[in-house]
């Protein structure tokens, strides 16, 4: 199944602006949530855990000011056993540093990949036929 519903949880607007390019560029019909940093992310998903405002996907920066993406993971796993629907991870950050993509790995169970900004046609190809699967 395809995802219908996406949260990039990212602080750079210019990247929201290219994401939402990208995904018009290729004809990839979903609806995207932008939020700010993982405490955004968090509360949006306390508030509607019963509904099905919970996206299919979830992209993830690395380095945001309030709750950065590990803070996020953190409270994200300990809500998931609540959620009726657990939506994958895919790290994806201007950082290659190897603590940061050793680090996504301990949370294998959620993070399904770590990427590399700019997400280019291709990552998108991958992510969303994995989805598919």
């Amino acid at each position: 199944m395809k995802p219908k519903t996406l949260f990039v949880i990212d602080d750079d607007k210019i990247y929201h602006f290219l994401f939402k390019n990208l995904l018009k560029q290729n004809g990839i019909d979903v609806a995207v949530s932008f939020f700010h940093n993982g405490q955004e992310a968090i509360e949006h998903i306390k508030k509607n855990i019963d509904a099905a405002e919970l996206p299919d996907l979830i992209l993830l920066d690395v380095n945001m000011p309030i709750m950065n993406g590990w803070q996020f993971l953190e409270e994200y796993s300990q809500l998931m056993q609540a959620l009726p629907k657990k939506s994958p991870v895919y790290m994806i950050s201007s950082s290659n540093n190897e603590v940061d993509i050793n680090k996504a790995k301990e949370f294998g169970n959620i993070v399904k990949d770590y990427l590399l900004k700019p997400v280019c046609k291709e990552d998108l190809d991958m992510i969303f036929s994995k989805q598919g699967n």
